[in-house]
């Protein structure tokens, strides 16, 4: 399976490092593929070579100004013009997402692939990993636009919440499985 993990390029806390690090673990052992970001920084790094060390595949898709951050090594690495462009591509080579923890670019990547759900252009899994509570702000504000009729499918439609990585890849293993 192709799973693209939306995530920080920020160097983080242990807190965020290790459930990171014990997920691409997982991805890894798997013999799945990580589609990322393909920077060779901070989490993207610490994901990266958990999932290369534990025999995955790396498919990186950055971005022309950030192309002096790519990972060398990468099974494949594609370099797209602008933000859109890599969106686009990072989304077309996956078969499930996980959303790790992340700024306003781990947002935008993350609200795009449920915008994309909530019309039915995708059914994709899409796993939000809520990290040390990292997400709860969000999870809350994702079930009050359920509550209050925003949302045109089910929020359990969309995105599975994990607290845990072994939940998240459980998921998406089981959710690819059925399809």
């Amino acid at each position: 399976m192709n799973i693209c993990v939306f995530l920080s390029a920020a160097d983080l806390d242990e807190r965020y490092t290790r459930p990171a690090r014990e997920c691409a673990e997982l991805i890894g052992k798997g013999g799945h593929t990580l589609v990322w970001g393909g920077s060779d920084v901070g989490l993207m790094k610490v994901v990266a070579d958990g999932v290369q060390e534990t025999g995955g595949r790396l498919l990186g898709v950055s971005v022309e100004f950030l192309a002096d951050k790519t990972r060398p090594g990468t099974d494949e690495m594609v370099i797209a013009a602008d933000l859109a462009e890599r969106k686009k591509l990072l989304l077309e080579k996956a078969d499930a997402v996980v959303i790790m923890v992340g700024g306003t670019g781990t947002l935008d990547e993350a609200t795009e692939i449920l915008e994309l759900k909530k019309h039915g252009h995708t059914e994709m899994p899409v796993v939000l990993l809520n990290t040390a509570g990292f997400y709860d702000g969000l999870k809350e504000q994702f079930r009050r636009m359920e509550d209050e009729g925003f949302l045109p499918r089910p929020l359990s439609e969309l995105v599975f919440f994990a607290e845990e990585p072994v939940a998240a890849l459980a998921y998406l293993e089981e959710s690819v499985a059925g399809r």
